[in-house]
């Protein structure tokens, strides 16, 4: 049998019977539904493709630094980033999925060569005389030449190709072929790839985070917020909204669609998982109808929170945290919204008591809220979660 949880009550994680069925026929394996963003689930999904084809992933298109950054300045559109890493992660490895093709959308032009050296570079590609490009088999690639020379003839002149991934490049390329339309390339992309899962943005807007300090000051652009381009915050975070621009900060809305909608309805168990808590997991929180949808989906959902370092966290404490994802929820749900159709369970380590302040967990389950402790992190993965023993754990819920 699998790991035993217990708090308020004891339930089996990562029953092996469940498990053992769903590695057999992936292919019917349960709709777990992550909004996420960034690469926190990167291992994950890569473990998870083993016990189900049919996840989502709702990931947030508001990231503003990094090579999608430049992408997004050259074009106007959201980002196509995270979303290419998604599908990556998500992709058939095997002789049966298109490892061409996998090597060459997981390649990145190197940052130390120049501008003149890119660009020569990828004529190669669009040409087909690029050795990435010439060991793809058609009509394969066929399709990459093409969408590689639509974005060569719609870059800017002054476009800075170091660092950027070929991925990106494509997804970019079918944006703009498609009439602006994400969706359709992103299916072209999961063909290519062989996408074991269903990876979407929550919104297809182009749009950029805002978050106020406890301390009064303002970060425009998810880039500011994470720690990783610029200085981590030195305070918590008080508030986060849209905006249209990171320039001006002027205040925007949004709303997920139809599609997305019946995604999160239709999900067997609804994650909020590990990853950056205000920028991934928040910030998916944000367009109109998520929470609505959330209250209304007939299945379990579930926090889990960080075990490593997150600097968007500064400040917050377990209970902190699952007070904000209720309160962003119930912002489009309903301030009357029970907790028990918002959040039903918190996922923790086994050792999540001896990390944590006396009465934390209390405090939190005192919310309304199951606390489920179990083993997630390994020797080899600790302080992470590890992520087939997670992934075990999720499909054995769904």
């Amino acid at each position: 049998m699998g790991n035993r949880a217990k708090i308020t009550r004891s339930v089996v994680l990562g029953d092996e019977t469940r498990v053992a069925r769903h590695s057999r026929v992936p292919e019917l394996g349960p709709r777990i539904l992550f909004f996420s963003g960034g690469s926190a689930l990167r291992g994950l999904s890569r473990k998870l493709k083993k016990y189900t084809h049919n996840s989502v992933h709702l990931i947030t298109p508001f990231d503003s630094g990094g090579s999608s950054s430049t992408i997004r300045k050259a074009f106007r559109m959201l980002s196509v980033g995270d979303l290419r890493n998604r599908l990556m992660a998500l992709a058939d490895e095997s002789q049966r999925g298109n490892p061409q093709i996998y090597r060459l959308f997981s390649h990145r032009f190197p940052k130390t060569a120049s501008q003149v050296e890119l660009g020569e570079r990828l004529e190669r590609m669009v040409e087909g005389t690029d050795p990435l490009i010439s060991e793809v088999p058609n009509p394969f690639r066929r399709i990459v030449r093409t969408h590689l020379r639509v974005f060569a003839e719609n870059m800017p002149p002054s476009f800075d190709l170091r660092g950027a991934s070929i991925g990106n490049l494509v997804l970019a390329a079918g944006y703009l072929n498609n009439d602006r339309d994400i969706d359709s390339v992103i299916y072209l992309f999961s063909k290519l790839v062989e996408v074991r899962g269903t990876v979407q943005p929550t919104v297809r807007d182009d749009l950029h985070l805002k978050a106020v300090l406890e301390d009064g000051s303002t970060i425009l652009g998810q880039h500011s917020l994470t720690g990783k381009e610029h200085s981590p915050i030195s305070c918590a975070v008080k508030e986060l909204s849209l905006v249209r621009d990171f320039e001006k900060g002027e205040p925007a809305k949004c709303e997920i669609d139809d599609k997305v909608r019946k995604m999160i309805l239709r999900a067997d168990v609804i994650v909020f998982p590990m990853g950056s808590f205000f920028s991934s997991i928040l910030a998916n929180l944000l367009p109109a109808g998520v929470g609505a949808a959330v209250r209304d989906a007939e299945c379990p959902k579930l926090y889990i929170p960080n075990t490593g370092v997150d600097p968007e966290q500064i400040g917050l404490s377990l209970e902190h945290r699952t007070e904000l994802l209720l309160r962003y929820l119930r912002r489009d749900a309903g301030e009357n919204t029970p907790t028990n159709k918002l959040l039903n369970f918190v996922l923790l380590d086994e050792t999540a008591r001896q990390r944590t302040k006396p009465n934390a967990l209390e405090k939190t389950s005192e919310l309304g809220i199951d606390l489920l402790e179990t083993r997630l992190i390994s020797e080899q993965s600790k302080p992470d979660i590890d992520s087939e023993l997670l992934a075990r754990v999720l499909v054995s819920m769904g």
